[in-house]
């Protein structure tokens, strides 16, 4: 089965988020369009945000993408969510080792501070990553609050 991929941006990161989606679908991924649709129109990041991160906390998606101006916002909003781990990755070697240290399940792009190109390969070792497990384990199993 096609593993399928929510993917988000704001106003901001619009133009990125339709390469990665047109990358997503030649590396033979199903992407889901969550939005933004037009550049030209401000709208507010946690309008994307929210629904992305809640699919994946729910476990209706094993991993999604957000994109924003900063990738911050994004950031804040989709690690808001229980089980969600969002990384904010501007290069390649960040997006890779958030999944095989942290086993992030939402990349978050700075779609200002990053070509396409950056982005491209940025997902594409994020997509190709595993967790490794291992001494990692333990330390992912601290992320979520326990006395609150």
């Amino acid at each position: 089965m096609t593993e399928t991929i929510p993917i988000a941006s704001d106003h901001a990161g619009i133009e990125m988020k339709n390469r990665l989606v047109s990358e997503l679908k030649k590396m033979g991924y199903q992407p889901d369009d969550i939005g933004g649709k037009d550049p030209q129109v401000p709208d507010d990041y946690p309008d994307y945000a929210h629904p992305l991160a809640k699919e994946v906390s729910k476990g209706q998606a094993k991993r999604g993408i957000l994109l924003c101006g900063s990738g911050v916002g994004m950031d804040i909003v989709a690690n808001r969510y229980p089980g969600v781990r969002a990384a904010l990755a501007w290069e390649p070697e960040i997006g890779e080792l958030s999944r095989k240290h942290n086993n992030s399940n939402v990349l978050v792009l700075p779609a200002r501070f990053m070509s396409d190109e950056q982005a491209v390969e940025t997902m594409k070792a994020w997509l190709n990553a595993k967790f490794e497990g291992g001494r990692h384990e333990r330390r992912v199993e601290k992320i979520e609050p326990k006395d609150i």
